[in-house]
């Protein structure tokens, strides 16, 4: 059973997009390892945004704390 001349055009047509002009497969693997890269990168700009949160968080909190501590030293003192 001899495929048609309509399925060896498609097969064709398919190598041609993949093998043909200046290394597609090439230019597509390079492109997919830099969106690999950038989403890597996001995700540890992510960690870091919410770490940076965390600390401020607690930082706002031990001020408020210090705040509240002095507010009772001072109602006890007089």
């Amino acid at each position: 059973m001899f495929p048609g001349w309509q399925q060896l055009l498609l097969v064709l047509v398919i190598a041609l997009i993949f093998f043909g002009g200046r290394g597609r497969i090439t230019s597509i693997m390079g492109d997919l390892a830099q969106g690999i890269r950038s989403f890597r990168k996001g995700l540890a700009e992510d960690a870091q945004e919410e770490a940076d949160d965390k600390t401020t968080a607690s930082l706002e909190a031990q001020e408020t704390e210090t705040v509240e501590v002095k507010a009772q030293e001072t109602t006890k003192a007089e």
